[in-house]
Parts: C-alpha cells; sequence; structure tokens
C-alpha cells in the first residue's frame, strides 16, 4: 500500500487529491516552490534556536523548511481568522446579540504517528502568535483524552491505545464545545508520555485564546451516521480548518523506529518511565520490538483509522523521506 504522492495520471488518479485524469478534485495541488512564493512579504520571527525548542525527537525541522512552507501557511491563517472576526461580527448584528462571546478560532491538525505534528503545531503556535491579530495562541492535543490505562487495561483494549474507541470521546467533544461558545476557562485531562498515562488530578487549562490548535490522530475521523438522522457532533465540526500531515507509509515505519531507538537512549532510561524495560534490552531485540509495534498497533490504526480521514482535511501537507515537505494541497472554496 503506498501512500506517497503520485503523478497525475499514476493508475488514472493522486492519491492525496483525488485529481484524476479528467481534473476533477477539491484541491488545488502546489508544489514547494509554488507554495513558498505565497510567503509574499511575511517576516521570519522564529530564530534557529526556536526551531530547536520546538522540534521533537526526529523531526529535522530548518529555517528553509520554515521560510518555504510555515511562513505562507501562516499568512494563509492569518487572513483567515481575520475573515471569520469579520463574518461573526456580521452574524452578530444579524441576530441582534453585539455582546456574545467570540470563541476561538481552532485548528485541527491530524496524521500518523511519527510524522511529526507536535512540531509541527508548535511552530504554527508560534508563527500565529506573533502575528498582531492572534495574540494568544494555545495548543493542546488530544492525549489528555485518551481513557486512562487502567480503563484500557479492564476493557481488554490496551493494545489498541491511539485507536478511536480508547479515547473519552464525549470529554473531548465537551471541551471543544465549551472552547467553542467562548467560555472563559476550558480544562482538559493532562497526559504524560514518559508514565504513558493520565496525571491524576492535574489538568490543562485554556483561557480564552483567540486561535487553539487541537492536534491528534484521529480528530478528523467522523462518527457512523445514524440511521433516523439524530445529531452526533463530529470532533471535526468544531474546527474552523483543518490540516493532514501525510508520509509515505515506509517513511513513517521508519521515522517511527527511528524515534523509538532514540527515546531508548533518552527518555526510556528514565527510572519513572513507563518504557524503562526497553531501556534495558540489547539493540537488536529494540529493534524488533519497535518493528513489532509498528506492524501490529500503529500501521493498523493509520490504514483503519487516520488515512482515510485525508481527504477530510483543508489542508494537505505531503512530506518527503527526509521529513521535507515536498508538496502542499489546499481545498477549493
Amino acid at each position: 500500500m503506498s501512500l506517497a504522492p503520485a503523478p497525475i495520471g499514476a493508475e488514472g488518479q493522486d492519491p492525496v487529491t483525488g485529481e484524476g485524469p479528467e481534473g476533477l478534485s477539491p484541491y488545488r495541488r502546489f508544489s514547494r516552490e509554488e507554495w513558498a512564493s505565497l510567503r509574499a512579504d511575511t517576516p521570519l520571527t522564529l530564530s534557529a534556536d526556536d526551531l530547536t525548542r520546538l522540534q521533537s525527537i526526529n523531526d529535522p525541522i530548518s529555517v528553509e523548511e520554515v521560510v518555504a512552507i510555515y511562513l505562507p501557511l501562516s499568512r494563509l491563517l492569518s487572513l483567515y481568522v481575520a475573515a471569520t472576526q469579520g463574518l461573526f461580527k456580521a452574524t452578530q448584528r444579524f441576530l441582534l446579540a453585539e455582546r456574545e462571546r467570540k470563541g476561538p478560532y481552532i485548528i485541527g491538525l491530524a496524521g500518523s504517528v511519527a510524522v511529526g505534528k507536535s512540531t509541527t503545531g508548535r511552530i504554527l503556535a508560534a508563527l500565529l502568535a506573533r502575528w498582531p491579530n492572534t495574540p494568544k495562541v494555545d495548543l493542546v492535543t488530544t492525549d489528555g483524552f485518551l481513557l486512562p490505562n487502567a480503563e484500557l487495561a479492564a476493557g481488554g483494549i490496551m493494545e489498541r491505545k491511539g485507536f478511536p474507541e480508547s479515547y473519552d470521546t464525549a470529554a473531548l467533544l465537551r471541551f471543544l464545545h465549551d472552547v467553542k461558545a467562548g467560555h472563559p476557562r476550558v480544562s482538559a485531562p493532562l497526559y504524560s508520555h514518559l508514565v504513558y498515562d493520565r496525571v491524576p488530578g492535574e489538568e490543562r487549562v485554556v483561557e480564552s485564546p483567540d486561535i487553539l490548535i487541537v492536534e491528534g490522530l484521529n480528530v478528523l475521523q467522523p462518527a457512523r451516521l445514524p440511521r433516523d438522522g439524530t445529531a452526533i457532533p463530529f470532533v471535526s465540526d468544531f474546527f474552523d480548518f483543518s490540516i493532514y500531515l501525510d508520509g509515505h507509509e515506509d517513511d513513517l515505519h521508519r521515522w517511527y523506529v527511528m524515534r523509538f531507538m532514540k527515546l531508548r537512549e533518552t527518555a526510556f532510561r528514565d527510572p519513572r518511565s513507563y518504557f524503562r524495560k526497553y531501556a534495558e534490552v540489547d539493540e537488536a531485540e529494540a529493534l524488533a520490538i519497535a518493528d513489532r509495534l509498528w506492524t501490529t498497533i500503529n500501521l493498523p490504526n493509520l490504514r483503519e483509522n487516520i488515512l482515510p480521514t485525508r481527504q477530510r482535511a483543508g489542508l494537505i501537507l505531503s512530506k518527503g523521506a527526509s521529513h521535507r515537505i515536498e508538496s502542499v494541497a489546499l481545498r477549493r472554496l
């Protein structure tokens, strides 16, 4: 199964945008160079030191990548946010409800394990916070809405952590509803990657941001539609814009294993780490474990749940083998 961008006409269809020989697609596809030209005069407000601080393990990011990809994206999002603010004011005038609080502009960020969502989210948040009309930007991951390990174990789904059924979707929907409704203070459960579980009694508090980025594996996945038409909200119903970070399946596999091996030499060695046992095996066994975890858990989740949501995104960023974004697909308005 290939997830890589393919030229138009390969087997009759572009696998990313859906465009075929007849030119039918809801997306406009840009090469890296075409997208970079849309930066206009957007200033670079991040330094090399900033990038070092913002990037995740095994997710290289360069100043050139920020200039070519993320500055044009931040410019586009700034224009979208400003337009949405104007639309909100027009709606309030129509409803004669001038005093209603404007909720934040919510951006969903989806993609596979190891594709680099965390780095992308942090860079976008840092860039958008430097725009004059969006001084407060927050980033929340859906990890905090994973069911506690005790519940996953009791339900026999510990090996399906990260699959849709492993999340407290009702709590995530309530969180997004309250944020979108403009509640001044909304909290989310806090998750620790060190202990691989929620932190009891700890919360991540969001206080009236101008923009909220919500990052997670399955944030674009729709629920099963009921035959009787009962209203069932999707997580993505609360998004104003959505991004899917894409990569070839073989690259994702390789990046996952490389990240696992780096964590084995760093975070896994912490005595508190849930994965401490993996730091104590030899390299060959560690490689075999990483490969098994990818093949039995992360790959099925990618194929069954994550990749099928790609076409629901407003923007698709397609990465090459070196983590460099090679093309951009923007949904037509």
